[in-house]
């Protein structure tokens, strides 16, 4: 072989490395479509990252994580939800209410989504049916709304001669759903319900203070994200105005609220987390059941009941599944 040919040769086989490394399939990419911020859940997305480690997915190693946050602000998610399509991510996951799911929804019929929710999927038409999802969506719903009635019956259970109110937010799907599924619970208690409207910090404020205008009301705040990150706030006001309180997780107990009453957040992203790798592994999520909560909790905040002069029930205290105190 002439010495220029070898030299040739030579140069041609050092780019093969190169190129075999432009040919090697790219690291996915899961966009994680948030109604939260990081903050809020910063003691739930490890058990999302679990989820998909346990699926052989780490991040770094051979998938990468894109999250995209409201804050709260559920009007960005629509435009969120379309910068993780113009990425081409490979799987989006929607977590905080169907408000997120529907955003995700509306933004793409091709990629497959991963919903984490609290609602009836069913009822939203984000999927036709739990066993058979059908489409590109599947995940893992709370019911937390479905639980309204059950917390009224508590919180009436707690405090039976109170004057009832729910807090609802307009800017949620589920606010009108979860509204009619308290005062028809409270119509089977023989109880009137008042129904108050906040989306944003000076309106809790204010739906609080009208409250405490009325001498022995008690409050149950209703299944939505932005109140899930205003829930030190909802505390605050609670103990400022000596109201009792039901809730639909337990960091609002954790917090300082009187009880909470529902599915963890923490298992449902683990599950997301499992539904985005199995999807990443080459299942379809339209063959992907819907899964819903194995465990209800009620926990009982026995520390803000002294506070509040109020006695528990024991009825509700032998079937707690934690007391603070």
């Amino acid at each position: 072989m002439r010495r220029r040919d070898f030299i040739i040769l030579l140069a041609g086989a050092s780019g093969w490395p190169s190129a075999v490394r432009a040919q090697q399939k790219a690291m996915p990419v899961v966009g994680y479509l948030g109604s939260l911020s990081a903050e809020a859940l910063a003691s739930i997305l490890p058990a999302f990252r679990e989820g998909l480690k346990e699926t052989g997915y780490i991040e770094g190693r051979n998938v990468s994580i894109e999250f995209a946050w409201a804050g709260g602000q559920y009007d960005k998610l629509p435009a969120l939800a379309a910068d993780l399509v113009r990425r081409q991510v490979a799987v989006i996951v929607a977590s905080g209410g169907a408000v997120a799911a529907l955003a995700a929804k509306a933004a793409t019929s091709t990629i497959p989504i991963v919903i984490a929710i609290g609602d009836d999927p069913v009822q939203y038409g984000l999927v036709t049916s739990f066993s058979h999802p059908g489409g590109n969506i599947t995940g893992i719903t709370l019911f937390m709304a479905t639980l309204t009635p059950k917390r009224l019956e508590i919180l009436s259970e707690a405090v039976p001669a109170a004057a009832l109110a729910i807090l609802i937010n307009p800017g949620n799907p589920n606010a009108e759903s979860e509204a009619r599924n308290a005062q028809a619970g409270a119509r089977q208690l023989g109880r009137e319900l008042h129904v108050l409207t906040a989306s944003n910090e000076s309106e809790i404020d204010a739906a609080f203070a009208s409250v405490a205008q009325q001498p022995g009301g008690a409050v149950m705040i209703a299944t939505d994200p932005f109140f899930f990150v205003q829930r030190e706030q909802i505390a605050a006001l609670a103990a400022r105005y000596a109201l009792p309180t039901i809730h639909f997780h337990r960091a609002f107990a954790a917090a300082g609220g009187l009880i909470s009453y529902g599915a963890t957040v923490t298992e449902e992203n683990r599950t997301a987390g499992q539904y985005a790798g199995r999807i990443l592994a080459g299942e379809k999520p339209g063959d992907l059941p819907i899964l819903q909560p194995s465990k209800i909790e009620l926990i009982v905040n026995l520390n803000a009941a002294k506070a509040l002069g109020l006695t528990v029930p024991p009825s509700i205290l032998a079937r707690a599944d934690e007391v603070i105190e």
